[in-house]
């Protein structure tokens, strides 16, 4: 059963082309050191809830829109050395201050499949 990297984060529409070059990086680098799938997704279709939803989860702003991303491994040992070797690769380091969106407001876990097609 596969084991998933899942985020959720708020980034500035007048942003989202220095993002998705961050993240065309970041693809780069995760698939180099051997992660399954990679995919980086913003909203299309991410209704505002009364109560939760993916903009209110990361506190969006109007000017602000909505990217669902995961990473797809083998498994939990798998994930971490992956990510072990990114960590250590040179072309992760980088300022957060430059970063395109809020880190703060960024949601993200480990998650274990439990069911898969």
């Amino acid at each position: 059963m596969s084991y998933v990297d899942g985020f959720v984060l708020a980034v500035p529409k007048a942003k989202i082309d220095a993002y998705k070059d961050m993240a065309t990086l970041g693809r780069d680098v995760w698939m180099a050191h051997g992660a399954l799938a990679y995919l980086e997704a913003v909203a299309d279709d991410v209704p505002l809830g009364e109560l939760t939803s993916f903009p209110r989860a990361v506190q969006a702003k109007e000017d602000e829109t909505v990217v669902f991303a995961w990473i797809t491994f083998r498994d939990r040992a798998h994930r971490d050395a992956v990510n072990a070797k990114v960590m250590a690769d040179p072309r992760m380091k980088m300022d957060p201050s430059g970063s395109p969106f809020d880190m703060k407001r960024m949601i993200y876990g480990g998650f274990e499949g439990i069911v898969e097609a």
